[in-house]
């Protein structure tokens, strides 16, 4: 099970960070498709907890395999892929994207006032850009924020994937 979960994970946390690559080569000015990739790349990576759990099944198992034994497998595949998508994410953003929170949030205040928001909703929104922009100066911010973006991703993942996989052994005739 350990050969199968670090096999996976490691792969996963790999497909997770090709967002990052390819807005990091193809710039990043379009965050809106910077996001669809990267969220793409999350849900591909995340697939493979499927397919994890069903070679694991059928292959080690016997066919047979526990809500729990599944469910187990898919969070450890997810931590592994979120550990890595959070640790390429701090090389990127220290590295690539040292502003990151300031452009977000102005492209966020931006699209607000295109949308026609009010003043008022306009002015809540800067202020919350002003909190987020002085916690993305903490690193232990910045890793807490970017495990809320992926890893519930994988829990749900994982939670499917167990549902779907789980099998018992079938009553001996």
């Amino acid at each position: 099970m350990t050969k199968t979960i670090l096999t996976y994970g490691l792969i996963g946390g790999v497909i997770s960070t090709i967002g990052y690559i390819i807005t990091i080569l193809t710039g990043h000015e379009n965050m809106t498709n910077a996001m669809i990739i990267g969220f793409a790349s999350m849900f591909i990576a995340f697939s493979l907890i499927f397919v994890a759990i069903k070679s694991y099944r059928d292959k080690q198992t016997g066919g047979v395999i526990s809500f729990g034994s599944a469910f187990k497998m898919g969070v450890l595949m997810s931590l592994i892929t979120s550990s890595i998508y959070v640790i390429v994410w701090l090389i990127a953003l220290y590295n690539f994207f040292p502003d990151f929170a300031q452009q977000y949030g102005d492209k966020i205040v931006e699209q607000m006032r295109e949308a026609g928001k009010t003043a008022e909703q306009i002015n809540a929104q800067i202020a919350e850009n002003a909190i987020l922009v002085e916690n993305y100066k903490n690193p232990i911010m910045v890793i807490l924020y970017t495990y809320m973006e992926i890893l519930p991703i994988g829990l749900l993942f994982s939670l499917l994937a167990a549902a779907i996989l789980k099998k018992k052994p079938q009553p001996a005739l």
